[in-house]
């Protein structure tokens, strides 16, 4: 029996989010809809899901110490990590100590928030597909790995970024030291160290939903959401759509390597597991163990969101990952670069039928920041994604 207390009072379930952006402000929203009590953190002031929670608090999260600090100073039962830049190996020793509960875990986070220990995982201890891939140090060992066999084109990524920060395609020798360059400039960390990946040629890429949560028995269950395809343009997601069709035995592998993947991370929660498919054959690419940005659009396609699911996991509840429509995403940037923007012709797009809108409340806008997004039901995906690209067509966000 899951027991939940009372916000602001001695019985409160706490839960703490580490990194309280549009993601993070939407788990938050469905925690609270639970009666938990809520503390955000991030390391700017005012960040989305500080607008909501219980509680803010700003601090540098991949400080130890600061870290450490805060989660004795609150308390919370739970601490979710939602992005990449963390001291995980504190919270390997909080959570070792008995201080707090991490979700999944707190070796899941530290794996996943570098793509070197979550790539070693699958493709050297699980043994799954993957594309080639090599680690550098520097720009020479990143042209002597192309050289030696990985080739162009191929894909160079920070090991710690988030939302395609730093990732670039190398079509040939000229590109390399720029690709090199945006990785250095583009990585959560300084690391100085990047992965360089052989270039697959697939005819898609998804998003596999998987959720662990506690059964009817007591014991964890995997559960699957209908598969999100994608586009990206420079590694950074601009639509996404589910369900996205896909071959049987396609499905199948895709769903046995996020299981995989998930059983080997552990703990409760929502994991987003990406992978490439060419036909009935599939790679692992990458996995989150928290909501994935492409997932937003479960927000009008599932009965439970992708938010929900991740709040109900973690809390031991049950979970219902079923489609409820077809639906489409698609992202409104910010286009100006400046503070306190203004968002018009928000009417215009909430006036086309079977649209919503999420705009995050960013105090500030880059022109590639992505600001809010569109959401659209349809009878199919196709109808949907015009949809949505419409919607988020009329928002025009500028200069107050």
């Amino acid at each position: 029996m899951t027991t939940l207390g009372t916000p602001l009072s001695a019985s409160a379930t706490k839960v703490m989010l580490l990194g309280s952006g549009e993601l993070g402000k939407e788990v938050l929203i469905a925690l609270q809809r639970l009666g938990v009590e809520t503390i955000a953190v991030d390391r700017y002031e005012n960040a989305p899901g500080q607008q909501v929670a219980h509680h803010a608090r700003t601090i540098t999260m991949s400080d130890p110490a600061q870290l450490k600090a805060l989660i004795e100073a609150e308390r919370p039962h739970l601490v979710v990590p939602e992005i990449e830049a963390i001291a995980t190996p504190m919270l390997e020793e909080l959570e070792a100590a008995g201080v707090v509960r991490v979700i999944p875990t707190a070796r899941a986070a530290r794996l996943t928030m570098d793509r070197e220990g979550i790539r070693r995982l699958a493709g050297e201890t699980l043994g799954l597909p993957t594309s080639p891939y090599q680690f550098c140090d520097s720009l020479a060992e990143l042209q002597a790995a192309i050289d030696a066999g990985i080739g162009y084109p191929c894909i160079v990524k920070p090991v710690m970024s988030s939302s395609g920060k730093g990732q670039s395609k190398i079509d040939g020798p000229a590109d390399v030291q720029k690709a090199w360059d945006y990785a250095m400039a583009g990585g959560r960390v300084s690391h100085g160290r990047v992965i360089v990946e052989g270039f697959i040629d697939f005819d898609y890429e998804i998003t596999q939903l998987t959720v662990r949560s506690v059964g009817a028995d007591g014991q964890i269950v995997t559960s699957f959401c209908d598969p999100i395809g994608h586009v990206q343009v420079s590694g950074d997601y601009v639509e996404s759509w589910q369900p996205h069709p896909m071959h049987p035995a396609a499905l199948e592998k895709s769903r046995q390597i996020a299981q995989a993947v998930t059983d080997n991370l552990g703990g409760q929660g929502l994991f987003g597991v990406e992978l490439f498919v060419k036909g009935d054959q599939v790679w692992f690419s990458e996995v989150s163990p928290r909501p994935h940005d492409t997932g937003l659009v479960t927000l009008c396609t599932q009965h439970q969101s992708e938010f929900e699911l991740h709040a109900r996991a973690i809390l031991g509840l049950p979970v219902d990952t079923s489609l409820r429509n077809p639906g489409a995403s698609a992202v409104i940037y910010g286009g100006v670069e400046a503070q306190g923007i203004v968002f018009d012709g928000v009417d215009e797009a909430l006036a086309i039928p079977g649209t919503d809108l999420r705009l995050f409340g960013k105090p500030e806008s880059f022109v590639k920041r992505r600001m809010g997004v569109a959401l659209a039901r349809g009878t199919d995906t196709d109808q949907a994604r015009a949809t949505a690209k419409l919607a988020a067509s009329k928002v025009k966000p500028r200069v107050a």
